[in-house]
């Protein structure tokens, strides 16, 4: 009886973690919101590639890269653009982070007062679906691991 009780417990146990597992790769909902940057969805991704290509290409590279020496304070004081790629910090953060700190630039919540910093807000220029499809882009480019552990940061951040 203990036996068959394990089981149960253990069948249970790997069927919560497939499912998280399929929520974490977006195999369950592979249709984007307006409201979700889903690499997955190759209409979003596409979107999203053109207009990184052409409003942040210019400052975060053409391949995601970054500016060089993107961790010291240039003469003035402000920080160079920080790479996209898994070399940076984007996927240390979460999906409402990033879609804040590109509509609105860094400002609070996401720095702090009277930061400095050559990062524009973008929401006046851009619409919300046109910052989630571009977060979907730079998405797409990260492996598989890091886009889970990037996952794992939003589903933090959403409790």
């Amino acid at each position: 009886m203990s036996i068959n009780i394990h089981t149960q417990g253990c069948k249970r146990s790997f069927g919560l973690v497939l499912i998280s597992l399929m929520l974490v790769a977006g195999l369950l909902n592979s249709n984007a919101t307006a409201g979700e940057a889903n690499p997955h969805d190759t209409k979003q991704v596409e979107q999203g590639r053109l207009i990184y290509k052409q409003f942040c290409a210019v400052c975060h590279g053409e391949n995601l890269e970054g500016q060089a020496n993107w961790r010291k304070r240039k003469s003035d004081g402000k920080l160079p653009a920080p790479p996209h790629d898994e070399t940076g910090h984007t996927w240390h953060h979460s999906d409402n982070v990033l879609f804040g700190i590109t509509k609105n630039g860094l400002v609070p919540p996401h720095a702090p007062a009277n930061y400095k910093s050559d990062m524009p807000a973008w929401g006046t220029t851009l619409k919300d679906s046109d910052i989630w499809a571009v977060l979907a882009y730079i998405k797409s480019r990260w492996s598989t691991k890091t886009r889970a552990i990037q996952a794992g940061i939003n589903v933090k951040a959403a409790k």
